[in-house]
């Protein structure tokens, strides 16, 4: 169903989401997200201080929807009208260098591991091992304490 054909109280019972899909989808070009929140207001017929208290949410909500993505002009639109290499990555500077730490220790980490991996570790594995480990009890750290 078009949004002109639809009646204030058929898109109250949609989430802003929806509406912002419709929108999109009939527009057939990308839309900033000002623009966009402006629009479903207008829809709606809410007061306009719903703009500055609100936008913020309704960002958040796009920025959580897979339908959406934003694009590197800073524009909105339906994901399914395009390829990957267009979405913009959302980072943080700081962000961005504590991924490529972490990124480089666990690639160290990996390395160590594949040069200490043992082949004849997974046939040593013992079938009576379960067996053996019946009988062990697990303490909380408060149980433990009251014993020391």
């Amino acid at each position: 169903m078009s949004l002109k054909k639809m009646t204030k109280e058929d898109l109250e019972l949609l989430s802003n989401k929806d509406i912002t899909d419709l929108i999109l989808s009939e527009s057939k070009k990308s839309i900033n997200t000002a623009d966009l929140f402006k629009k479903i207001i207008e829809l709606l017929e809410l007061p306009s201080s719903t703009f500055e208290n609100k936008i913020g949410d309704y960002y958040t909500s796009l920025a959580t929807d897979k339908r959406f993505i934003l694009l590197e002009d800073g524009t909105w639109d339906l994901r399914s009208r395009h390829t990957s290499d267009k979405v913009v990555k959302i980072t943080d500077d700081e962000d961005e260098e504590e991924e490529e730490q972490l990124d480089e220790q666990e690639e160290q980490e990996d390395d160590s591991l594949e040069d200490s991996y043992d082949d004849t570790e997974d046939e040593d594995y013992d079938e009576d091992t379960n067996e053996e480990l019946k009988d062990l009890v697990v303490i909380d750290e408060d149980e433990l304490e009251l014993e020391q």
